[in-house]
């Protein structure tokens, strides 16, 4: 797709009569907005642009890119070092720092954006990009806090983009196999689930780092914090240590809750959680008095989430998230030497129905069912039900890419696992644990100065159509954040 600008009122006969005449000189080639909806550009090729386009952003905009079959026409990096390997494989591409200047002067060049940056600044980037049109794949978890998932879903279906959220595992095929043996009723419904993984991998629990560094000529730290609470630089927040702070994180759930929380939200057809509870792992370095570290993640946490009975799985169920390496113990049905989950049982899925259990690892790779008569299914990983399957991440980039050729609403956007309308909910869901650690952490200093009192270690209860905690009201300063200065989502 070409980025030259065309004018407006280039018929589609027009372009027909001289992009003939021109095959016998140059070539012609007429953007997509040109054309209008409905027709493609000769190339058959998107412009994509990338936001954040080093660490897990140089696979997401490679594999939308899919070794050239799309056109990979600008990348975007606040820190230039990191985004070096990119730029070096797309010389071509124009490159930019500051994503509001490449969508001012690439406007009509960009037909899609994939948003690969700091939690923390996911839905502005995203946000911005759809209201100009443009199609939009944003790695997981979708948004920093529940409110930005809102509206990002809401959005989606205004500007009447195709969205992808980056939880990969939602196309591989094995989960299609979860949900076919579950709708066949061999597990019967089911009440209890659970969840857990062996993150944090980084930094976390740690006191609040300290220190002045000089910030390297590659960064432009300014627009690296963003929309967050100002912050000096340290190597301590950046590359990938973020994750564990509030300020620009979402600690273990938020790195992992989309991929692990995923099968069991597929697979049972759950929505908004009604409440939830928590408890999380504390660290001394004094005797008697543990650490207070309110602008970071804990070391470990326990969630627990309650969803209705639906017309899918119609019994009420209890979801249980683990971190930091704690995890839910074997089930009666499956035996004792057999792994829960992934192999080591680091991380895992765990559906306990009226009937029998069901299994899966990270991704939904290769679930298994354990019936009450000693039957075992197993699928294996490689049964691929589809082109997109034996691509890199299960094609869940491809996949995108045509349903973005293909248009809103075409039978390639319905099929997408993971557009807003699905990762928007399941988000939610997500995020809604870190406001149950977050409110847990809450204290204020006892009337007689000794001690405090903790007055969100409660059952919290949730309006999920309202998005409010509707018992502790000092839960509520979690749904939506504060932005720093002029950055808006709007």
């Amino acid at each position: 797709m070409s980025t030259e600008n065309k004018p407006k009122d280039v018929s589609r006969r027009d372009f027909l009569q001289k992009s003939t005449a021109a095959a016998i000189g140059s070539f012609f080639i007429v953007p997509r907005h040109v054309l209008g909806k409905g027709y493609r550009a000769p190339s058959d090729k998107l412009n994509i642009a990338g936001v954040g386009v080093g660490g897990k952003g140089f696979s997401d905009t490679n594999n939308a890119w899919n070794k050239g079959a799309e056109n990979l026409v600008a990348l975007c990096d606040v820190d230039w070092g990191q985004a070096k390997k990119n730029f070096e494989l797309h010389p071509d591409a124009k490159k930019y720092k500051d994503f509001r200047k490449m969508f001012d002067e690439m406007e009509k060049d960009i037909d899609a954006v994939t948003v690969s940056t700091t939690d923390h600044m996911h839905a502005i980037i995203a946000m911005a990009a759809m209201q100009r049109g443009k199609h939009v794949y944003v790695q997981k978890p979708l948004t920093h806090d529940i409110y930005e998932a809102r509206m990002l879903t809401e959005a989606a279906r205004k500007y009447k983009v195709v969205t992808q959220m980056g939880n990969q595992g939602a196309s591989n095929p094995a989960q299609t196999q979860m949900k076919e043996w579950f709708n066949k009723g061999l597990i019967g419904n089911v009440h209890e689930a659970h969840v857990w993984t062996n993150r944090p991998v980084w930094p976390q629990g740690i006191p609040v780092p300290t220190g002045k560094f000089d910030v390297p000529s590659d960064i432009d730290w300014e627009l690296w914090v963003g929309s967050a609470e100002w912050v000096d630089y340290n190597p301590a927040w950046h590359p990938f240590k973020w994750r564990g702070w509030w300020n620009f994180g979402t600690g273990a759930l938020g790195d992992m809750g989309c991929h692990l929380i995923d099968p069991a939200f597929r697979t049972l057809g759950l929505g908004y959680p009604t409440e939830l509870e928590c408890s999380v792992g504390q660290v001394f370095i004094k005797d008697w008095t543990p650490e207070y570290i309110p602008e970071g993640c804990p070391p470990s946490s326990r969630v627990q989430l309650k969803f209705p009975a639906n017309k899918i799985n119609k019994s009420e169920v209890t979801l249980t998230w683990h971190d930091g390496g704690l995890r839910p113990f074997h089930p009666e049905l499956i035996p004792a030497n057999d792994p829960l989950g992934e192999p080591d049982s680091s991380n895992g899925v765990l559906l306990i129905g009226e009937k029998g259990v069901m299994t899966c690892g990270t991704y939904g790779i290769d679930p298994k069912v354990y019936l009450k008569d000693g039957t075992k299914l197993e699928y294996k990983q490689g049964d691929f039900g589809n082109k997109y399957t034996v691509m890199p991440e299960f094609g869940h980039h491809v996949s995108w890419s045509d349903a973005c050729k293909a248009g809103f609403n075409s039978k390639e956007h319905k099929a997408l696992t993971s557009s807003f309308d699905y990762a928007g909910p399941l988000t939610e869901t997500v995020i809604m644990g870190n406001l149950g650690i977050r409110s847990y952490n809450l204290r204020e200093a006892k009337a007689d100065g000794k001690g405090f009192n903790y007055p969100g270690r409660k059952k919290l209860l949730w309006d999920g159509n309202n998005m409010k905690i509707t018992n502790f009201d000092g839960a509520n300063q979690f749904v939506k954040r504060k932005y720093r200065g002029d950055w808006k989502l709007s």
